[in-house]
């Protein structure tokens, strides 16, 4: 029988919502005979911070998480999944000692090493070679130990070329390679992951996802996986826990817990137009279409390959404009995106005042007997999004015959590209 490697017993973290201190005495008494006694703005609100009292909310207390009790045996991989803003974060950050919990004890056995987010641990003015032995130090190896994996650690991350250039001059790519690298090799008994991965690049999240099975599988350490990647989750995880305003809702296996947190994002049936976005006041959207439907339930038959999606609306001024689509699957994960947009010289001129554009997408053969959902934007190409329509669209795709390989009509210059 696996021994526990985590458990939380009683764990809540609370926070104080409002202002802080701001790191003198001095300083916090101007603040209060300011705002307090002469009913005066901050002297020390942060640049384009608003002083408004009105929003304040009811309560100076919120509990990011609340009640939590779980386990996790020694070699097991557990995916923790929930919305934005729903605790995961803040329950990685109690485990990894970055902060500690308002009530409750935690148990963990072991070093544990984290990726909770780009760049962690490491000090941006020391190269790469140096933030490598900084952080192996701080997990308790010694040096020789760090020597012996130092070259793994390198060619897996990628960046060979940049090791003695210091990290503050490493993309976002290149620093979480390197910070995960780092986590994976130097042989932690629990290892924290969260959702990080999604700022490498497909070549990459492949390799890691790999890794942690790895290193779970072969060498019985224990994994905490955070995602919003279902198709990730779903292949690595042998059990996932479901968390929704600080607390847990459902914990079990995989694929069940994946399809309940799926049945609480679906698409309630209505018109396309109701998710309207705008992210530039310079446009106005009166009417979209898919198919000649304003509903955002589409089906497909296995006579038809292909959305004719119309959009209508005004313009203040002359711009040039493109319609792009994102196809995600019933795991949130891109499938296919059309942009026709980028390619050079596609990217049509609308004139001031009403305008129409029309754009049709041939459907290939990948999307047989399937569910997905469409994400359809206004684009300035390479510039700017001017109207969202986010998880707009619910298509059906009964399976699609008589339609092979991913090509598009010559009128269409169209892109296509699958992850």
């Amino acid at each position: 029988m696996s021994e526990i490697a985590i458990k939380f017993e009683n764990i809540s973290k609370q926070y104080r919502l409002g202002s802080i201190g701001t790191g003198t005495l001095s300083h916090d008494l101007k603040r209060w005979w300011t705002v307090k006694v002469r009913g005066m703005e901050d002297p020390y609100l942060k640049i384009n911070q608003v002083n408004d009292n009105d929003s304040k909310a009811g309560n100076d207390y919120v509990w990011a998480l609340q009640d939590i009790d779980f386990e996790v045996k020694q070699g097991e991989v557990l995916g923790i999944i929930g919305k934005n803003g729903a605790g995961k974060s803040t329950l990685l950050k109690i485990l990894s000692r970055v902060t500690t919990p308002t009530t409750g004890q935690i148990m963990a056995r072991g070093r544990i090493a984290s990726l909770l987010e780009v760049g962690t641990g490491f000090h941006p003015e020391m190269t790469g070679r140096e933030n490598i032995y900084m952080n192996g130090s701080i997990m308790g190896m010694t040096k020789l130990e760090i020597k012996k994996k130092f070259d793994e650690i390198v060619d897996f991350a990628g960046v060979g070329r940049y090791i003695d250039t210091p990290v503050k001059r490493y993309s976002s790519g290149m620093t979480v390679r390197l910070g995960f690298a780092i986590a994976a090799h130097l042989e932690p008994e629990i290892l924290i992951v969260d959702e990080v991965l999604a700022v490498g690049d497909a070549e990459f999240q492949k390799k890691a996802i790999g890794k942690m099975h790895d290193v779970s599988q072969y060498q019985g350490r224990t994994v905490l996986f955070v995602s919003h990647n279902m198709t990730a989750i779903e292949q690595l995880c042998s059990g996932v826990m479901l968390i929704d305003k600080g607390k847990i809702l459902l914990t079990g296996n995989t694929v069940d817990v994946i399809n309940a947190y799926l049945k609480t994002n679906t698409i309630v049936s209505g018109q396309i137009i109701d998710a309207m976005k705008i992210c530039n006041n310079q446009i106005m959207v009166e009417s979209i279409t898919i198919n000649e439907s304003v509903s955002n339930m589409i089906e497909i038959s296995p006579k038809e390959n292909k959305l004719n999606i119309k959009i209508t609306g005004k313009i203040a001024e002359e711009r040039r404009m493109a319609i792009e689509v994102r196809f995600f699957d019933q795991y949130d994960h891109l499938q296919m995106l059309f942009s026709p947009g980028h390619l050079y010289g596609q990217i049509k001129l609308y004139k001031k005042g009403n305008f129409e554009m029309n754009e049709t997408i041939i459907l290939p053969d990948m999307l047989t007997k399937n569910e997905f959902r469409l994400t359809v934007d206004i684009t300035q190409p390479n510039i700017e999004i001017l109207v969202s329509f986010p998880n707009s669209v619910k298509v059906i795709c009964k399976g699609i015959q008589g339609h092979t390989g991913l090509e598009f009509p010559a009128t269409n210059c169209g892109l296509l590209m699958l992850k």
